[in-house]
């Protein structure tokens, strides 16, 4: 599937959601959430600051207390995994694809 995000743009952090769209709109502060969810308060500080990923078991809770759906979560993070993974080209210089004709086998 062909996706209309500019490919060069970091795809957006989960943890960004939260901090731009999220809290304001549920008028939440950090804590809060936090307390909802039952995880630290320091655990939604640094996913909203971009400093933590969002692991399976957040977006679980994430989905839990917002009524929304883990997998939304989690695609968001493997996008950012991604495109951070594929910036430094350099260090895929030694991976070789194995010949087709292996595969087909």
């Amino acid at each position: 599937m062909k996706s209309l995000r500019d490919p060069k743009r970091r795809p957006t952090h989960p943890g960004a959601v939260l901090r731009e769209d999220v809290l304001p709109a549920l008028g939440l502060t950090q804590g809060q959430l936090a307390t909802h969810m039952g995880v630290s308060r320091l655990t939604i500080s640094e996913l909203v600051r971009e400093k933590r990923g969002l692991s399976a078991e957040i977006a679980v809770r994430l989905a839990m207390v917002l009524r929304t759906s883990p997998e939304t979560w989690l695609r968001m993070q493997q996008a950012v995994d991604l495109w951070e993974a594929q910036q430094d080209a350099g260090k895929f210089k030694t991976v070789q694809p194995l010949a087709k004709a292996l595969l087909a086998a």
